[in-house]
């Protein structure tokens, strides 16, 4: 069983992941990549230990939910290096974690997304609405329109002003709505979750990672390769992404044309979302691989002035704005609901679409500055 793996030397808080030993200049090796990997291992054992400390009721305070955190982010790093750096591990093995533990982290991070989109959502409403019925909780997410990017995207125009009062009609069933569902969604998440951890499978999972912790399987040829080649190739990944993207489009503050489609009552999943959730990902992993080949600390030093974390955040807006959106527009196909629900739904799924909107000029106005920054510098 995992636990008679788990013997971490000390309690470690979550303030972020442990920094690995790398080597002071010249090539990054492979011996850098296993410590990181190790420390990572270590990392995830911690916070297991941690979330189950907390007992049965696990996820249901603070430190459980930190512990959460701590497990979703080693395990993203872990799953992440052996995606970028497979071609100095053991293919079999790390095809074998690499998927066992985007299934952990997934699994656990539905809980905490369904809380954070209706906080979202809440907000919203009370913002859209100028009512008090709907107080904006101490965790919800700022507007992206107010924080996107700085000041390139705090005076983005905003859609004209609804009809506040057919809107404070609608508004307090529609908030009523999207807490049931959303808490019910909530709720399900967390027993899923419970369940995924108590399971053969999750104990299978902490065995392997509670081997890396000890012994990380590399290549007979891994210390003779360089690093950076694989990071860079992830790089290129991003690029050409992030190439692909309508920079063009999302240059302009107010994409109509994307509204449009937003606004479309076809259920599935916005048309233009899936490019830049692939860019978040992509990014996440080249950031990931930096860490890898330079340690945290000094991968967050020269991640290009800070521009890189600001165009993660950019899309990490965008991906939670999108997914508020498609919560209302969920809500507003409930069968028999009132006509100033719909209504008040419809205005709050329009505010997250131009919310999505303001991400996306918001990272392309980071991209940009890198984009010349680099170029300058070269």
């Amino acid at each position: 069983m995992a636990q008679q793996h788990l013997d971490p030397t000390q309690k470690r808080t979550t303030a972020g992941p442990p920094p690995a030993p790398h080597p002071q200049g010249g090539t990054p090796t492979a011996d850098g990549l296993a410590a990181y990997l190790r420390a990572q291992a270590t990392e995830f054992l911690r916070a297991l230990r941690l979330h189950r400390e907390t007992g049965p009721a696990a996820g249901a305070g603070e430190e459980a939910a930190d512990a959460a955190r701590a497990l979703r982010r080693s395990a993203r790093r872990i799953s992440g290096s052996l995606h970028t750096f497979r071609g100095v591990l053991d293919e079999a093995w790390a095809e074998e974690l690499r998927p066992e533990l985007a299934w952990l982290s997934g699994t656990l991070a539905r809980e905490h997304a369904c809380q954070a989109r209706l906080d979202r959502l809440l907000a919203a409403l009370n913002r859209l609405s100028g009512t008090a019925g709907f107080p904006a909780p101490a965790t919800a997410a700022a507007p992206a329109h107010a924080v996107a990017g700085g000041r390139a995207a705090g005076h983005l125009p905003r859609p004209p002003a609804p009809d506040r009062g057919n809107l404070t009609v609608g508004a307090a069933k529609a908030g009523a709505l999207l807490d049931r569902q959303l808490t019910l969604a909530r709720t399900r998440a967390h027993s899923t979750a419970l369940q995924a951890l108590g399971s053969s499978r999750f104990h299978a999972v902490a065995d392997k990672v509670a081997v890396l912790a000890s012994d990380v399987p590399l290549t007979p040829a891994a210390h003779a390769t360089d690093l950076r080649a694989l990071a860079a190739a992830a790089e290129e990944r991003l690029a050409d992404a992030v190439a692909a993207l309508p920079l063009v489009t999302a240059g302009s503050p107010y994409n109509a044309e994307a509204l449009i489609h937003g606004l479309s009552a076809d259920p599935a999943p916005h048309p233009q979302d899936a490019p830049w959730h692939q860019v978040r990902l992509l990014l996440r992993l080249h950031r990931y691989a930096q860490e890898a080949l330079h340690g945290t600390q000094e991968a967050t030093r020269t991640a290009a002035d800070g521009r890189l974390p600001a165009a993660g955040r950019a899309l990490d807006r965008h991906r939670d704005a999108s997914e508020a959106a498609a919560a209302a527009s969920s809500a507003a196909r409930t069968p028999r609901i009132a006509p100033a629900t719909a209504y008040a739904l419809g205005v709050l799924h329009a505010d997250q679409r131009h919310e999505v909107e303001a991400a996306r000029f918001a990272f392309q106005q980071t991209w940009l500055k890198q984009t010349v920054g680099a170029g300058r510098e070269g």
